[in-house]
């Protein structure tokens, strides 16, 4: 395998989509190295780990405007290969993580620091090539030290699902540490981060998920109370719970098939915030309910640099460590793929891209 930058033709290990539908598109072979840009820091890759959007990308990809081949992978951390010589910031073989999201740089959003709001934003893995790779190459802005204490498979967990619970929890719904958050779907990435970064925040914390083990799994985490909508009425539980109130924020990614249990089980002026909508994305609106009972509703996604900037500050000075459902070697992606879709994961599904 040629590595070197001196190579006529370097190449690297990927994995990546070559159509589009089940694992038979997702092939695991050679692609060209990255060539560094100026400006840009090129990453040897140790870690990555499995999002949503990469089933979406390898399903369809409808709506995202990507290219055939494309390298797979939104989040990954590793270590600086090569940078500019001027760079202050990093020096080769440091441990890094990555933002997942490039931006222009130039219009009104990305001006202000809103690069999740950037009209020409390419996030890793949809529009220009992930992290399934043994490189990356990225703008310096988008490069962050790794926090101390983590895996590299811990640390490139922060670059997605808790960054999303971060916006999502203290960015739009302002969390106090006096509130209480309801929070469906516990098991999944962005559920368990918020789980985690709610409780650190002194927030109590309900929970839902339709398995038991995942239940419990999320009692030992620190969840205050926990709710199995297979069996249980959210909504009852949820005022049971909180004396007839309701909860101040709901947290949920799960769209049509738990909105009218989220709506209901807000107190009056309560916030709502969602990230996704994987049961279908036209539920009923309820707008007699929003209007009367003054409620807040916002969609959120990711997270800017500052954000990720405190985020790997709380990190470092808390000891906060992202949940590993499972590990596989780059060669396993299929069977990495096939875990995620399963839903039977409890955290992340990683990806050890590196031999360290």
């Amino acid at each position: 395998m040629q590595e070197s930058g001196h190579d006529a033709n370097p190449q690297m290990k990927a994995a990546f989509i070559t159509g589009h539908g089940g694992n038979e598109v997702v092939s695991i072979a050679m692609r060209p190295k990255p060539v560094r840009q100026p400006g840009q820091v090129l990453i040897r890759l140790q870690a990555a780990t499995l999002n949503q959007v990469d089933l979406y990308m390898r399903n369809s990809g409808a709506g995202i405007t990507h290219q055939l081949p494309q390298i797979m992978g939104l989040d990954g951390a590793g270590t600086v290969e090569e940078v500019d010589e001027h760079e202050r910031a990093f020096v080769p073989g440091q441990s890094v993580v990555l933002h997942p999201a490039v931006g222009c740089g130039r219009c009104e959003f990305c001006q202000r620091g809103e690069v999740v709001l950037c009209t020409g934003i390419q996030y890793l893995g949809e529009h220009r090539d992930g992290t399934l790779a043994q490189w990356v190459s990225v703008p310096a802005q988008n490069v962050f030290p790794m926090p101390a204490g983590l895996s590299f498979a811990e640390a490139a967990a922060l670059g997605v699902n808790h960054l999303t619970a971060w916006r999502m929890l203290f960015t739009k719904a302002q969390l106090k540490p006096w509130e209480t958050v309801l929070i469906f779907g516990i098991g999944g990435g962005v559920s368990l981060a918020a789980l985690q970064l709610a409780k650190l925040a002194g927030a109590q914390v309900l929970g839902t998920s339709r398995d038991d083990a995942k239940l419990e799994r999320a009692r030992l985490l620190g969840a205050d109370h926990l709710i199995n909508s297979s069996t249980q009425d959210v909504v009852k539980e949820v005022m049971a719970f909180t004396g007839g109130r309701g909860v101040d924020v709901v947290i949920e990614n799960v769209g049509a098939a738990v909105w009218s249990s989220a709506m209901k089980s807000l107190v009056r002026g309560g916030r709502l915030v969602t990230c996704g909508a994987t049961s279908g994305d036209q539920p009923s609106a309820d707008l007699r309910r929003i209007f009367i009972r003054q409620l807040q509703i916002f969609g959120s996604t990711l997270g800017n640099f500052d954000e990720f900037r405190d985020l790997l500050s709380l990190t470092e000075r808390t000891g906060l460590r992202p949940v590993i459902d499972s590990e596989f070697p780059l060669d396993q992606t299929h069977a990495a793929l096939s875990r995620l879709e399963s839903g039977q994961q409890f955290g992340k599904v990683a990806i050890r891209v590196g031999e360290a």
